[in-house]
């Protein structure tokens, strides 16, 4: 593993236990097997280290979202899959963002924002592909409910996530409540 690497590893772990503002520079080169000093030669300072972590994070989730099939119900399977196992392989990463995306200061949280926006439009194509009627509100609802769910998997009880089958069943979850965006919305009355 290579210094950059093993500064984001440690990093990682850091922030997960104390927080983003509860971790040094200092701390982060003790943790990586550093002098504070030396971390400086690969990062500007902690800002720059949770960017990079949180960058790396999203070129992943990115990557899934790009249509390569034909089928558009094929597309959005895909992206439903490599989410939830991302979810449950690097729920630290998901936590992580989670936890400290408000900590994100310039110069980089203005491109790491627009490219969260490019990152929820890319979902929002997958779904008025596979869902063409669906409407703009319904897309953007229906992408927020599918990521939060998936998402939500980072906080849920540790004896939740045992199991071979926890990715299949949470992926058959979502596929049955996408199923109800072929219908109509049925009405709501208040009364």
């Amino acid at each position: 593993m290579g210094r950059e690497q093993t500064i984001l590893s440690a990093a990682t772990g850091a922030f997960a236990e104390k927080g983003f503002h509860g971790v040094s520079m200092d701390e982060l080169g003790r943790r990586a097997g550093l002098s504070g000093p030396a971390l400086y030669r690969s990062f500007s300072g902690k800002d720059e280290i949770l960017a990079t972590l949180l960058n790396e994070a999203l070129d992943e989730l990115m990557t899934a979202t790009i249509s390569i099939h034909e089928d558009p119900a094929l597309d959005l399977e895909r992206a439903l899959r490599h989410h939830i196992r991302f979810s449950t392989t690097k729920g630290h990463l998901v936590g992580l963002y989670q936890r400290e995306v408000r900590s994100l200061s310039d110069p980089w949280k203005r491109p790491f924002d627009r490219r969260q926006r490019q990152y929820i439009e890319k979902w929002e194509f997958l779904f008025q592909r596979r869902y063409p009627g669906l409407g703009q509100d319904r897309t953007a609802q229906s992408v927020q409910s599918v990521l939060g769910a998936i998402f939500s998997m980072t906080s849920w009880p540790g004896r939740t996530l045992r199991g071979a089958a926890v990715e299949d069943h949470l992926f058959a979850l979502l596929q049955g409540a996408l199923a109800t965006l072929e219908r109509p919305i049925p009405s709501v009355t208040t009364g």
